[in-house]
């Protein structure tokens, strides 16, 4: 129903953002990770938040975020038995879409529990129902960074494992402010084979 709001952004709270676009202020609610990535977007004009609609009979929510792909995770999240929306916002405020799935494909229990309001038996609950279907949406990949994701593959590292570790590599850069410089490719190239070297 509601793909996206583009507007501007009046306000934030904990896991809140208030998004005005046509004379209504939205009221979102957003993981820790949206929260950080749109942290220099206040007050502009035409930031684009996207969205989903969970509508049950006694209740009605917007959810926000900052990227297709977070809400793809979002959604494959709360597909787990014992999961809600709530439950998936959490996790992904303590983390980058692209590193939960970098910690379901390497069957990261430990990682996983770290995550606020995420016991053992659930990770691994989430690690059996999700793992190998979210590789393809490796968080925040872009296809700019397709040649050197192939450059690593052809140095001996397994696709799966470079895609999330270019995507959890590649938002942690955008969140300081670097991005889409060919020095950001470089410094994505160094941290990847540093990172794929040590696991």
């Amino acid at each position: 129903m509601f793909n996206s709001l583009s507007g501007t952004i009046t306000g934030r709270g904990p896991n809140t953002l208030y998004v005005a676009t046509g004379g209504v202020e939205w009221e979102l609610e957003v993981s820790g990770f949206t929260l950080r990535a749109l942290a220099s977007h206040d007050g502009h004009e035409q930031t684009r938040v996207f969205t989903h609609l969970y509508h049950r009979e006694d209740q009605m929510r917007l959810y926000g975020f900052a990227s297709p792909e977070e809400r793809r995770v979002f959604l494959e999240l709360t597909r787990v038995s014992g999961i809600g929306p709530r439950a998936a916002i959490k996790m992904l405020s303590g983390t980058s879409p692209a590193e939960l799935v970098r910690m379901l494909e390497a069957e990261d229990v430990d990682g996983l529990v770290r995550l606020p309001g995420l016991g053992r038996k659930t990770a691994q609950k989430v690690i059996l129902t999700l793992r190998g279907r979210l590789v393809a949406q490796a968080g925040d990949v872009s296809p700019s960074h397709a040649e050197l994701i192939e450059g690593l593959v052809e140095m001996g590292f397994d696709r799966s494992r470079v895609a999330s570790t270019v995507g959890s590599i590649a938002a942690e850069l955008s969140e300081r402010g670097v991005d889409g410089t060919a020095e950001q490719e470089k410094e994505i190239f160094r941290l990847a084979i540093v990172r794929l070297s040590g696991e």
